[in-house]
Protein backbone atom coordinates (compact mmCIF):
# COMPACT_ATOMS: atom_id res chain seq x y z
CA UNK A 1 0.00 0.00 0.00
CA UNK A 2 3.21 2.33 0.56
CA UNK A 3 4.18 1.96 -2.69
CA UNK A 4 1.04 1.66 -4.67
CA UNK A 5 0.76 5.54 -5.61
CA UNK A 6 4.01 6.03 -7.46
CA UNK A 7 3.88 1.77 -8.26
CA UNK A 8 0.32 2.49 -10.64
CA UNK A 9 1.60 5.42 -12.35
CA UNK A 10 5.12 3.98 -12.90
CA UNK A 11 3.71 0.61 -14.31
CA UNK A 12 0.99 2.24 -16.09
CA UNK A 13 3.49 5.10 -17.74
CA UNK A 14 6.15 1.96 -18.58
CA UNK A 15 3.60 -0.37 -20.15
CA UNK A 16 1.87 2.19 -22.45
CA UNK A 17 5.31 3.57 -23.31
CA UNK A 18 6.08 -0.28 -24.86
CA UNK A 19 2.63 -1.10 -26.11
CA UNK A 20 1.76 2.07 -27.80
CA UNK A 21 4.98 3.55 -29.16
CA UNK A 22 5.59 0.11 -30.70
CA UNK A 23 2.18 -0.71 -32.10
CA UNK A 24 2.63 2.80 -33.60
CA UNK A 25 5.87 1.89 -35.49
CA UNK A 26 4.62 -1.76 -36.30
CA UNK A 27 1.89 0.17 -37.69
CA UNK A 28 4.09 2.72 -39.92
CA UNK A 29 5.98 -0.30 -40.99
CA UNK A 30 3.27 -2.67 -42.36
CA UNK A 31 2.03 0.23 -44.16
CA UNK A 32 5.79 -0.42 -46.07
CA UNK A 33 7.02 3.19 -44.97
CA UNK A 34 10.90 4.15 -44.89
CA UNK A 35 12.94 3.11 -41.85
CA UNK A 36 13.56 6.82 -41.32
CA UNK A 37 9.79 7.51 -40.88
CA UNK A 38 9.21 4.46 -38.60
CA UNK A 39 12.06 6.01 -36.73
CA UNK A 40 10.45 9.62 -36.61
CA UNK A 41 6.74 8.03 -36.17
CA UNK A 42 8.25 6.40 -32.67
CA UNK A 43 10.23 9.59 -31.48
CA UNK A 44 6.24 11.66 -31.87
CA UNK A 45 5.05 9.12 -30.27
CA UNK A 46 7.72 9.19 -27.18
CA UNK A 47 7.28 12.98 -26.59
CA UNK A 48 3.89 12.88 -27.34
CA UNK A 49 3.16 10.13 -24.94
CA UNK A 50 4.87 11.43 -22.25
CA UNK A 51 3.57 14.34 -22.21
CA UNK A 52 -0.11 13.32 -22.48
CA UNK A 53 0.78 10.63 -19.62
CA UNK A 54 2.03 13.08 -17.79
CA UNK A 55 -0.96 15.63 -18.46
CA UNK A 56 -3.65 13.42 -17.63
CA UNK A 57 -2.05 11.72 -14.66
CA UNK A 58 -1.50 15.65 -12.71
CA UNK A 59 -5.02 16.42 -13.94
CA UNK A 60 -6.57 13.28 -12.77
CA UNK A 61 -4.32 12.81 -9.66
CA UNK A 62 -5.10 16.51 -8.65
CA UNK A 63 -8.97 16.45 -9.21
CA UNK A 64 -8.81 13.70 -6.31
CA UNK A 65 -6.63 15.71 -4.21
CA UNK A 66 -9.23 18.43 -4.83
CA UNK A 67 -12.13 16.14 -3.03
CA UNK A 68 -10.06 15.30 -0.62
CA UNK A 69 -8.81 18.75 0.97
CA UNK A 70 -12.22 20.26 0.14
CA UNK A 71 -13.58 16.95 2.69
CA UNK A 72 -11.53 17.55 5.00
CA UNK A 73 -12.64 21.16 5.04
CA UNK A 74 -15.83 20.29 5.59
CA UNK A 75 -15.23 17.73 8.36
CA UNK A 76 -13.07 20.92 10.26
CA UNK A 77 -16.38 22.50 9.85
CA UNK A 78 -17.88 19.88 11.24
CA UNK A 79 -15.68 19.75 14.05
CA UNK A 80 -16.30 23.31 15.33
CA UNK A 81 -19.52 23.23 14.57
CA UNK A 82 -20.82 19.77 16.52
CA UNK A 83 -18.17 18.43 18.59
CA UNK A 84 -19.95 16.19 20.47
CA UNK A 85 -22.19 14.75 17.43
CA UNK A 86 -18.20 14.21 15.84
CA UNK A 87 -17.55 12.07 18.83
CA UNK A 88 -20.43 9.77 18.95
CA UNK A 89 -20.10 9.32 14.92
CA UNK A 90 -16.37 8.06 15.46
CA UNK A 91 -17.84 5.70 18.22
CA UNK A 92 -20.28 4.70 16.04
CA UNK A 93 -17.72 3.79 13.29
CA UNK A 94 -15.75 1.85 15.79
CA UNK A 95 -18.90 0.27 17.26
CA UNK A 96 -19.81 -1.15 13.62
CA UNK A 97 -15.79 -2.76 13.02
CA UNK A 98 -16.60 -4.88 16.72
CA UNK A 99 -15.67 -2.63 19.94
CA UNK A 100 -17.62 -2.40 22.68
CA UNK A 101 -19.70 0.97 22.55
CA UNK A 102 -18.39 1.53 25.72
CA UNK A 103 -14.63 0.95 24.18
CA UNK A 104 -15.44 2.64 21.18
CA UNK A 105 -16.38 5.84 22.92
CA UNK A 106 -13.14 6.00 25.06
CA UNK A 107 -11.29 5.13 21.41
CA UNK A 108 -13.09 8.20 19.60
CA UNK A 109 -12.50 10.40 22.60
CA UNK A 110 -8.96 9.62 23.18
CA UNK A 111 -7.66 9.55 19.40
CA UNK A 112 -9.98 13.31 19.35
CA UNK A 113 -8.05 14.51 22.17
CA UNK A 114 -4.49 13.84 20.00
CA UNK A 115 -5.44 14.55 16.62
CA UNK A 116 -9.70 14.97 15.60
CA UNK A 117 -9.37 16.17 12.20
CA UNK A 118 -6.99 13.17 11.38
CA UNK A 119 -8.68 10.58 13.21
CA UNK A 120 -11.83 11.58 11.16
CA UNK A 121 -9.92 11.45 8.13
CA UNK A 122 -8.47 8.34 8.40
CA UNK A 123 -11.39 6.43 9.49
CA UNK A 124 -14.55 8.16 8.32
CA UNK A 125 -13.34 9.49 5.15
CA UNK A 126 -10.33 7.19 4.40
CA UNK A 127 -8.08 9.34 3.73
CA UNK A 128 -4.02 8.84 5.05
CA UNK A 129 -0.65 9.85 4.05
CA UNK A 130 -0.21 6.66 2.56
CA UNK A 131 -3.31 6.96 0.21
CA UNK A 132 -2.97 10.80 -0.19
CA UNK A 133 -3.05 11.89 -4.07
CA UNK A 134 0.02 13.72 -5.13
CA UNK A 135 -0.19 14.92 -8.67
CA UNK A 136 3.23 16.25 -9.57
CA UNK A 137 4.74 12.69 -7.90
CA UNK A 138 2.15 10.73 -9.91
CA UNK A 139 2.86 13.15 -13.34
CA UNK A 140 6.63 12.47 -13.04
CA UNK A 141 6.37 9.05 -12.61
CA UNK A 142 3.77 8.67 -15.52
CA UNK A 143 6.06 11.18 -17.74
CA UNK A 144 9.33 9.08 -16.72
CA UNK A 145 7.96 5.57 -16.93
CA UNK A 146 6.49 6.38 -20.26
CA UNK A 147 9.94 7.88 -21.83
CA UNK A 148 11.68 4.87 -20.31
CA UNK A 149 9.38 2.28 -21.92
CA UNK A 150 9.03 3.62 -25.53
CA UNK A 151 12.94 4.12 -25.55
CA UNK A 152 12.88 0.29 -25.15
CA UNK A 153 11.29 -0.51 -29.17
CA UNK A 154 12.51 2.43 -30.08
CA UNK A 155 16.34 1.29 -29.26
CA UNK A 156 15.67 -2.07 -31.34
CA UNK A 157 14.17 -0.20 -34.35
CA UNK A 158 17.09 1.90 -34.39
CA UNK A 159 19.51 -0.64 -34.78
CA UNK A 160 17.29 -3.26 -36.34
CA UNK A 161 17.70 -4.26 -40.09
CA UNK A 162 14.83 -2.98 -42.39
CA UNK A 163 14.05 -6.60 -43.32
CA UNK A 164 13.38 -7.91 -40.07
CA UNK A 165 12.50 -4.87 -37.93
CA UNK A 166 8.55 -5.86 -37.79
CA UNK A 167 9.35 -9.13 -36.11
CA UNK A 168 12.24 -7.66 -34.08
CA UNK A 169 10.31 -4.81 -32.70
CA UNK A 170 7.05 -7.19 -31.77
CA UNK A 171 8.98 -10.18 -30.24
CA UNK A 172 11.50 -7.42 -28.07
CA UNK A 173 8.35 -5.59 -26.97
CA UNK A 174 6.58 -9.00 -26.26
CA UNK A 175 9.91 -9.70 -23.77
CA UNK A 176 9.67 -6.36 -22.30
CA UNK A 177 6.19 -6.12 -21.66
CA UNK A 178 6.38 -9.82 -20.16
CA UNK A 179 9.42 -8.05 -17.91
CA UNK A 180 7.34 -5.53 -16.77
CA UNK A 181 4.24 -7.41 -15.82
CA UNK A 182 5.92 -9.82 -13.63
CA UNK A 183 8.21 -6.82 -12.03
CA UNK A 184 5.21 -5.16 -11.54
CA UNK A 185 3.10 -8.21 -9.61
CA UNK A 186 6.19 -8.74 -7.93
CA UNK A 187 6.24 -5.74 -6.55
CA UNK A 188 2.91 -5.58 -5.71
CA UNK A 189 2.77 -9.03 -4.11
CA UNK A 190 0.46 -10.84 -6.50
CA UNK A 191 1.09 -13.68 -8.66
CA UNK A 192 4.23 -13.30 -11.05
CA UNK A 193 3.08 -15.51 -13.49
CA UNK A 194 -0.47 -14.73 -14.19
CA UNK A 195 0.87 -10.54 -14.27
CA UNK A 196 3.20 -11.57 -16.51
CA UNK A 197 0.69 -12.96 -18.90
CA UNK A 198 -1.90 -10.72 -18.66
CA UNK A 199 0.32 -7.80 -19.93
CA UNK A 200 1.58 -9.79 -22.34
CA UNK A 201 -1.51 -10.84 -23.68
CA UNK A 202 -3.01 -7.51 -23.98
CA UNK A 203 0.39 -6.36 -25.62
CA UNK A 204 0.16 -8.88 -28.25
CA UNK A 205 -3.65 -8.06 -29.01
CA UNK A 206 -3.09 -4.29 -29.40
CA UNK A 207 -0.03 -5.02 -31.25
CA UNK A 208 -2.03 -7.51 -33.77
CA UNK A 209 -4.21 -4.98 -34.46
CA UNK A 210 -2.16 -2.07 -35.11
CA UNK A 211 0.04 -3.79 -37.11
CA UNK A 212 -3.50 -4.61 -39.03
CA UNK A 213 -4.77 -1.78 -39.73
CA UNK A 214 -1.21 -0.35 -41.19
CA UNK A 215 -1.04 -3.05 -43.61
CA UNK A 216 -4.60 -2.59 -44.59
CA UNK A 217 -5.18 0.63 -45.04
CA UNK A 218 -1.22 1.96 -45.56
CA UNK A 219 -0.88 1.02 -49.06
CA UNK A 220 -3.89 2.40 -50.29
CA UNK A 221 -3.36 5.56 -47.90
Amino acid sequence: MQRIGWLRAAVLGANDGILSTSSLMLGVATSRASHANILVAGVAGLVAGAMSMAAGEYVSVHSQADTEQADLALERAELKSDNRGEHAELAAIYVARGLDPALAKQVAEQLMTRDALGAHARDELGISDISVARPVQAALASAGSFGVGAAMPLLVTVFAPESSLIALVAGTSLLFLTLLGALAARAGGAGVIVGAMRVAFWGALAMAVTAGVGALFGPVV
